[in-house]
Order: C-alpha cells, then structure tokens, then sequence
C-alpha cells in the first residue's frame, strides 16, 4: 500500500472547467470513502475522519462555489492542508448536527469548550483531542460552534494497537452535558489505518 498522501499543493488543484466535467464521478467516489470514515456519537454529533481526498474536494467544491481564482486557492490550501493527517495523527471534524434551530441554540449554549473533552481511546490509553486553533470555538457567551476540528495525535505504540486490531478503539465526548462515546467498527478502523503510517 502506498504512503498516504500528506499535502496538496496547487498543482493538484484542477481548473474548474475540467472540475466540472468530472465532478459527478468525483463525487461518487468520495461517498465511498467517507462512508467508511464517518462515526456517530451519541444522538446529535459525528466525527468525519479527514484525510487527503476529503480535504482535496473540499478546496475544488469552495473554489467552485466562490470564485476566487489563484488568490482563493491560495487561502483554501493554508486553511485545509493542516487537516490532512500527517501519518502519527488522526483528524476530524466534529460536527453537531440538530435540525431545529431552537433546540441547535440551547445544545450549543450548553456545550462550552466542548473540544477539549473528545477523546480517541485506543485499548486501556485515552488520547485526548488537540483542537485546531484557528478561531476559539466557544464564544464570550459560552455558546460553542456547531463545527470543531481536532487532532489526535498518537504514539507508534498507539498507531501500532490501532492498526493491528488486537484492541478496542472508540471515539467519545467527555463533556457533562453530552457524555457519549461509540466503537469503531472494522471497516472505519481499516479506513484510517491508512493514515497511520
């Protein structure tokens, strides 16, 4: 199996006419890795397992969606590259998805600096999120984002159980408000071996 890729720079980036036409199959694709990717944790939060290809759409689709030419491209690599893994660290986007918005607002009220609670148990060993710190997440007001990006970053010995398969390895939530946790299953843990190297 070959390295997985770590970075993507401007000359991965097609132009947008041929991003266009291929599109559709592009997106068919990455439905398939990110069914396998995708990890539910308790009734309202989801953590999706970013690696190279996810964060590859996500520039084409915003360089799509806005415009911006080399000068976006730009921005969009220095935001996105860092939430590639880098071979001794799993990333994902935390996600909070509640439908109504009034009960979207009282949930988020009630989670302030939710980021610093998630967690990667790998067998007996707890390896706690480093979250991105681009913006602060938790507002003044304690409300805290909807969308959280975190790091979590693991030891060979760490990356050597996970791989392996011969421990338990869940994802959880450790907050006093939303305390949930879910196993992942053989089909994720294969998926995001491959970004341990």
């Amino acid at each position: 199996m070959s390295a997985a890729r770590k970075s993507i720079s401007p000359n991965d980036i097609l132009d947008m006419q041929t991003y266009e036409g291929e599109r559709n199959d592009r997106r068919a694709r990455l439905r398939d890795i990110k069914r396998d990717r995708r990890v539910e944790v308790g009734p309202c939060a989801t953590f999706y397992f970013e690696n190279y290809d996810t964060m590859l759409h996500q520039i084409h689709e915003m360089l799509r969606i806005e415009g911006g030419g080399d000068e976006q491209m730009k921005d969009e690599l220095e935001a996105y590259n860092p939430l590639i893994p880098q071979g001794r660290d799993l990333v994902a986007t935390l996600m909070f998805e509640i439908d109504d918005e009034v009960r979207r607002d009282r949930m988020l009220r009630q989670l302030s600096h939710v980021e610093q609670t998630c967690y990667l148990q790998v067998g007996d060993q707890k390896i706690t999120a480093r979250a991105e710190e681009d913006v602060e997440r938790t507002k003044d007001d304690g409300k805290t984002s909807s969308i959280h990006f975190l790091h979590f970053d693991l030891t060979d010995a760490q990356a050597e159980s996970f791989k392996n398969g011969d421990v338990v390895v869940s994802v959880g939530i450790g907050h006093e408000n939303y305390a949930h946790a879910a196993g992942l299953n053989k089909s994720v843990r294969s998926a995001l071996s491959s970004d341990l190297d």
